[in-house]
């Protein structure tokens, strides 16, 4: 019984581990979230900003540097999404490591519970062969009293 006490023991350590995997891979998603927010942010500022000072004109030259870097960050915005995607894979992939761990730890700890619920089985029956006994050994006793 103590061997399986150390593999619970053992099982809940490793679960602990997967929550902490799982943990981080969440907080790195929405980590990577933000990035993107914060880029989508800066995106619409940036736009904001040439709208505002192209009110009086702007060069042919000023207009294609303003429309090369806004496609730059359309770029660097559909990169954050590929490591957004990448990233809540890995999420996912913790979590289900996470939740087969829990079930390793449960199965461990079902098998200790079923072999507990035997024992106290086995101890109620000797008991009850004891008390048994000693109420044949009374009752005989008793008998041969009267006789």
């Amino acid at each position: 019984m103590s061997q399986l006490k150390l593999v619970v023991q053992i099982e809940e350590e490793r679960e602990q581990k997967a929550a902490q995997a799982f943990q981080l891979a969440q907080q790195n998603v929405n980590a990577q979230k933000q990035k993107l927010q914060n880029l989508q942010q800066y995106r619409m500022e940036y736009l904001r900003q040439i709208q505002n000072n192209g009110k009086g004109g702007v060069t042919a030259q000023k207009y294609h540097q303003h429309l090369s870097f806004i496609g730059k960050l359309d770029k660097a915005c559909e990169q954050q999404l590929g490591v957004i995607s990448r990233a809540s894979l890995v999420a996912d992939d913790r979590k289900k490591q996470w939740v087969e761990q829990q079930k390793r730890r449960k199965a461990v700890e079902m098998v200790i519970e079923n072999q507990r619920i035997v024992a106290e089985r086995k101890e109620m029956r000797k008991q009850q062969n004891t008390m048994d006994e000693y109420a044949a050994q009374k009752f005989y006793r008793a008998q041969r009293e009267k006789y």
